[in-house]
């Protein structure tokens, strides 16, 4: 799909503008709208392990390619990426100082799904079959018209506040018209294994910092623990425990990069009772000790801001 059909020329070139305004500085900006935070980062950024929640995200310039499972995601200016699910996997940044990346993420709000869906009750029936908790698809004119909208009700507090939720409602309908609507509603379906994983995973959240195992999990699933594994597996590429693992992980370096924790109290907070365990499995996980990625992700200023309102641990870059 070539821009021509997802991009009018001015709507490319107005996002790339209204972007650069909204963020000055390299690294992540929050907004005055719940749930939808801004990217630029101005250099490449090697392929390192990141932690999405349940959102969509916009490159308008520069691109990301993100990696699950033997699986590779573009997404670009011509295609957009689709997170149903909370989900651990690895993502590369192609950017440059001429042309950095410039990005909007907006996390999925649930209600405003559940209140689309009710409106379209009548309309052709959406078929819940999505397997996998992540996809690239391509752009659209209408959609990417509603990012440029949105983008600019930003640069006012009281247009984001008046006109913000009726155009992410907007760009949730709109996603809801391609081919990614299968997925979002299987993660949120109590009937499918994604929407039975899909609690695994809530669950997870809540209480990685507790004893949780694969038989509590199964059944908060209402799922075999044979049949939790392979449907587990399925969406998130990841096995229960390894996916329990990484969210420990990713968690105790919020804590230490944004709360200043040592690498012991934070692997305490986050459920480790061996800190040696803990140094080990961080060192395999992001290739440094917790001190050496805490020191290289304060000097490359990539740290995400702190977000209260998240439901789910996450470290985007």
């Amino acid at each position: 799909m070539s821009n021509v059909d997802c991009w009018t020329a001015h709507d490319r070139d107005r996002t790339i503008s209204l972007l650069s305004s909204l963020t000055p500085n390299e690294g992540f900006t929050l907004t005055a709208l719940d749930g939808v935070k801004l990217m630029r980062w101005n250099r490449a950024i090697p392929r390192s392990p990141v932690f999405y929640e349940p959102s969509i995200v916009f490159v308008c310039q520069g691109r990301k390619i993100g990696y699950l499972g033997g699986e590779v995601y573009q997404y670009n200016p011509q295609q957009f990426l689709v997170l149903s699910v909370p989900l651990p996997f690895e993502s590369e940044t192609v950017a440059s100082l001429e042309e950095p990346l410039l990005a909007i993420s907006i996390r999925i709000n649930l209600s405003m799904v559940s209140e689309l869906l009710l409106s379209l009750a009548h309309g052709t029936p959406m078929k819940i079959n999505g397997k996998s908790g992540i996809t690239s698809t391509p752009l659209d004119a209408r959609l990417s018209n509603a990012v440029v909208r949105l983008l600019e009700c930003l640069q006012s507090k009281t247009e984001a506040t008046v006109l913000g939720q009726a155009i992410i409602r907007e760009i949730h309908f709109r996603i809801l018209q391609t081919s990614q609507a299968s997925a979002i509603l299987a993660a949120h379906s109590t009937h499918s294994n994604m929407g039975k994983i899909s609690k695994a995973l809530r669950l997870i959240h809540a209480e990685y910092d507790k004893a949780l195992n694969v038989d509590k999990l199964a059944s908060e699933s209402t799922m075999s623990v044979p049949a939790f594994h392979a449907a587990f597996r399925d969406v998130t590429a990841t096995s229960p425990i390894q996916y329990l693992k990484m969210t420990r992980l990713h968690k105790a370096r919020l804590l230490m990069v944004q709360d200043g924790l040592s690498a012991t109290l934070a692997a305490s907070r986050v459920g480790y009772e061996s800190a040696s365990q803990f140094s080990r499995e961080f060192k395999r996980m992001f290739g440094k000790s917790p001190m050496e990625e805490v020191g290289a992700v304060r000097s490359a200023l990539m740290m995400t801001p702190s977000d209260a309102e998240a439901a789910y641990v996450t470290l985007q870059q």
